[in-house]
């Protein structure tokens, strides 16, 4: 009958527990009271519902979930207490012609889990089908034995004074980071805390944040994950954790401690710590897909739950559209899964008291059926959520489905990462860039690509290097990748990596060679934490962290991606230069404006906030900004004719600056552009210099500098009386 588990289609089991309390179809998951515990499993197919409690000798106790409301099957178990391991088995068709794919043999993680315990251990028992045959024939075995367990946690933690730091998006400077390998290896950090949250926490972890001067910690996933069969297979884990399991859940392995539960409140202290030495905390989020990866992958929790509703499948049921690269796409069309993500983000931001998200190919999340749609019921909720709308929210802006790049494409909200910068800084400093169209565009904001919507430069996250691909070191040391130890003889990994060896695959003793490559590393790190837009920088570029060559060191979890803190004397220069760039970003808004600059005066007969020079110090014409042969750019920015006001409305001013850029690997003269531009230029530092020197003067402004190859030359501009210059082009 309707409502309950008809006694021919339970499962055999250790034990059958009283019929449940009804209990209430809202909140969805576990939540624990005084008593005991509110159960409430969304599944719209499904014929019953059982909830099965393990003891701490692994002893199962099911319990039938007789009532049901609005497809919410619900009840209220007495006795069940924070600390308990628990598991879902789900009953209704098995019929994978029609997506449907449930089996009560296998015990689910409930998708609102807030912790997750225990490993998954690779058996064939974990499949919903017969492993290695018709993944439409169903297999019997129980998988309890091998799967983990959602754990019942009961909110509370002491926040004390805690209070976010809401850094404005212009200031915010992205620092992008492992859980376990940002300290793994730290000296600094007791052994039993080193890659955990903890460690993360730790002051000497926090010492080098706060030193370094970035403002937010974006995190690669932390919600609970499981490492793929194939992987395990291998001998190697998901070291990223692009596989998520549980998205209430901080993933377990980054705890110190082995109790039970015990991550959620260690994931809140590292959150406080982080708040208290005034950095924010981002989250890098897979919502796109899920760790059960195609029709031949494991039933861990949502395909046994809800298949065919959580799931986009293709044309044949029996199979997923993947528009992840990773065998299934999550399907935010329906309303159930979006309220799921929802639910999930609210929880991260009110209750985990996270800043923000970085969205892993968020373009899977704007596809309404099949196409990516910017008024998507994903975009739309989030735009009017009064939580999420508040908190930072970057798009990863593609997918690997037709249509999916859509860089420039995402509402004002939301600000995205933006490969483009990336790739041209890249291609400028390898001596390939085509000319310095693109690259003006890059440093000064990406207009092209931001600014017909309303949107600012800090909708552009700039980055030269992320978790994915060559690290900065490498990529001014290879051109080609070494992934072999990835196990799949290194077809895994971009091949299009845009990079230089500087003449000699790999790392060398040769003096020249290493002076070149560092001086080019210099050049990249002046030129993002320069730019107008929002720097991100990796873990480990700012002391020169190697992979040894791999581009994706996913599996991983070893030296080759943990941040080594010994540092050679080169090393700790390339550290104090970095710092250096960044302080000089924090002092002068100039280099972080909030707005698009003109390229005209703020006032008539003033400065123009924005001008292009070429090498013999003139203006830049079309034709040079068209010319695939020049490699050489300057960059004037006005500090006194900033489009910017302080919170009073009064006028904001700063220094003005002259960047040069020298991408070509010979010397080159460029010309001090003359009045009204400056009259006298002061070298603030210059990237062909092995060490940092004092700033000092130059001559008056018609003076010859020599740049070095693929060098980056900074200087500050002192105005002579103002006058009218001569006409600029308008600013891209």
């Amino acid at each position: 009958m309707p409502g309950h588990l008809e006694p021919d289609i339970l499962e055999p089991g250790p034990r059958h527990g009283e019929r449940p309390w009804p209990g209430q179809w809202a909140p969805l998951g576990v939540t624990p009271d005084d008593e005991g515990v509110n159960v409430a499993v969304w599944t719209e197919d499904a014929h019953g519902v059982e909830m099965c409690v393990f003891s701490d000798d692994g002893v199962e106790t099911r319990y039938s979930l007789d009532e049901q409301t609005f497809h919410v099957w619900h009840g209220y178990l007495p006795g069940v207490r924070p600390g308990d391991r628990y598991g879902f088995r789900v009953h209704g068709p098995w019929d994978p012609a029609r997506g449907h794919r449930f089996n009560p043999a296998k015990l689910l993680v409930d998708p609102y889990a807030r912790a997750v315990d225990g490993p998954l251990v690779d058996d064939d028992a974990i499949f919903g089908h017969v492993r290695g045959g018709d993944t439409g024939v169903r297999d019997e075995r129980d998988s309890a034995p091998y799967v983990p367990k959602s754990v019942v946690v009961r909110d509370g933690f002491d926040w004390g004074e805690d209070r976010p730091p809401r850094v404005a998006w212009s200031d915010t400077i992205i620092y992008e980071a492992h859980v376990k390998g940002l300290t793994r290896r730290h000296p600094g950090v007791p052994e039993p805390l080193r890659g955990t949250y903890a460690g993360l926490a730790h002051p000497a972890a926090l010492e080098h944040l706060i030193g370094l001067g970035v403002t937010a910690v974006e995190l690669l996933p932390v919600h609970q994950f499981v490492t793929e069969p194939r992987l395990h297979q291998s001998g190697l884990s998901n070291y990223w954790g692009y596989s998520t399991l549980a998205y209430f859940a901080p993933h377990a392995g980054y705890s110190s401690s082995g109790s039970r539960g015990a991550q959620v409140g260690e994931f809140k202290a590292m959150v406080k710590a982080l708040h208290e030495a005034g950095l924010e905390l981002i989250l890098d989020v897979v919502y796109n897909h899920t760790a059960e990866g195609d029709d031949h992958g494991p039933t861990l929790s949502f395909r046994g739950i809800g298949n065919a509703a959580y799931y986009k499948l293709a044309n044949d049921r029996r199979r997923y559209a993947d528009y992840t690269g990773t065998g299934n796409t999550l399907d935010l069309s329906h309303p159930h899964v979006l309220q799921l993500v929802m639910d999930s983000l609210r929880y991260w931001v009110q209750e985990m008291h996270v800043d923000g998200f970085r969205f892993d190919l968020a373009s899977a999340l704007a596809r309404s059926l099949h196409d990516v749609d910017m008024l998507s019921g994903f975009l739309t909720t989030i735009q009017q959520d009064p939580v999420l709308s508040g908190v930072k929210l970057i798009a990863e802006p593609w997918d690997v489905g037709a249509g999916g790049y859509q860089v420039g494409e995402f509402p004002p909200l939301w600000s995205e990462w933006n490969d483009q910068y990336r790739d041209t800084v890249r291609d400028f400093w390898r001596g390939r860039s085509g000319g310095v169209r693109a690259l003006g565009y890059r440093l000064s904001g990406s207009s092209d690509l931001y600014a017909d919507d309303g949107r600012r430069p800090f909708s552009s996250v700039n980055f030269v290097t992320c978790h994915d691909g060559f690290t900065l070191r490498d990529l001014v040391t290879y051109e080609r990748k070494r992934n072999e130890d990835n196990g799949e003889h290194n077809r895994d990994g971009s091949d299009d990596n845009r990079s230089w060896n500087h003449g000699v695959e790999g790392e060398s003793a040769d003096l020249q060679v290493l002076s070149s490559r560092r001086r080019t590393m210099r050049s990249m790190l002046a030129t993002l934490l320069l730019s107008t837009g929002v720097p991100m920088i990796t873990a480990g570029d700012e002391i020169g962290r190697t992979q040894d060559g791999n581009n994706n060191a996913y599996c991983q979890d070893n030296e080759v991606s943990w941040v080594d803190w010994a540092l050679e004397p080169w090393q700790r220069d390339l550290l104090e230069f970095t710092r250096s760039l960044l302080e000089l970003r924090r002092a002068h808004p100039v280099l972080r404006h909030r707005h698009f600059f003109e390229g005209r005066p703020a006032v008539p007969g003033g400065p123009k906030d924005l001008a292009w020079f070429a090498p013999d110090g003139s203006e830049l014409t079309d034709d040079l900004w068209w010319s695939p042969g020049l490699h050489t750019l300057g960059m004037y920015l006005a500090g006194d004719a900033l489009q910017a006001r302080n919170a009073r409305g009064e006028p904001i001013t700063d220094t003005s600056f002259l960047l040069l850029l020298h991408g070509a690997e010979h010397e080159a003269e460029f010309v001090l552009p003359a009045a009204p531009w400056a009259g006298k230029y002061q070298r603030l530092f210059d990237t062909a210099d092995e060490r940092p020197r004092p700033a000092h003067w130059m001559d008056s402004p018609g003076d010859v500098v020599v740049l070095g190859a693929r060098s980056f030359v900074l200087l500050e501009a002192h105005r002579e009386p103002l006058g009218r210059g001569p006409g600029q082009r308008p600013a891209s």
